[in-house]
């Protein structure tokens, strides 16, 4: 119960920041939040398995990765509903002109597939499909470097932590290293 909350913690707070705060381009803000939201919690997910010889909370693995997804979820309806104000055809346009924003998609979709599979009946069928998280972890770091359309220090250590990540998984599974 207690990480069920906290993972709704950023949500309290991003809708303390846009209605009591009143930040200065509500749309802008509550895109990157999300979306920071959303990559943390994939790479917290991500983690889960490479941490579990020390600490084993992969019983908590499913619910973080819906948290993903639900983040991931406003993430993309800010851009249909605020953005593109429910334009099918915008947002084709968009994802066609901009590659960020089809990399999001692409990222989103595959995190849609997984959470519709999460459950446990259809996890035995298509579980075998979530090792795509990689995928998207790597897909959602391009997405958000290239939105930001600059290398910051944030966008660097999101860059250098997939690659840990992915590395760390491909070592483990290799058995070069024990994780």
């Amino acid at each position: 119960m207690l990480l069920f909350l906290g993972f709704l913690l950023p949500l309290f707070y991003l809708l303390y920041q846009v209605v009591v705060q009143e930040v200065n381009d509500p749309i802008k803000y509550i895109y990157t939040f999300t979306g920071t939201c959303a990559i943390i919690i994939v790479f917290l997910t991500i983690s889960l398995s490479l941490i579990k010889k020390w600490v084993n909370l992969l019983k908590y693995r499913k619910m973080v990765g819906l948290y993903a997804f639900f983040y991931s979820f406003l993430h993309f309806l800010v851009f249909f509903v605020l953005d593109a104000q429910f334009d099918i055809e915008f947002v084709i346009e968009e994802s066609i002109d901009k590659p960020f924003v089809y990399l999001g998609m692409i990222a989103f979709f595959t995190l849609v597939f997984m959470a519709v599979t999460s459950s446990r009946k259809l996890f035995k069928k298509y579980g075998k499909y979530h090792i795509f998280i990689y995928v998207v972890a790597v897909l959602i770091t391009i997405h958000f470097v290239m939105a930001q359309k600059s290398l910051s220090l944030e966008q660097w250590g999101y860059l250098a932590l997939i690659i840990i990540l992915v590395a760390s998984k491909f070592l483990q599974k290799r058995k070069i290293i024990k994780i």
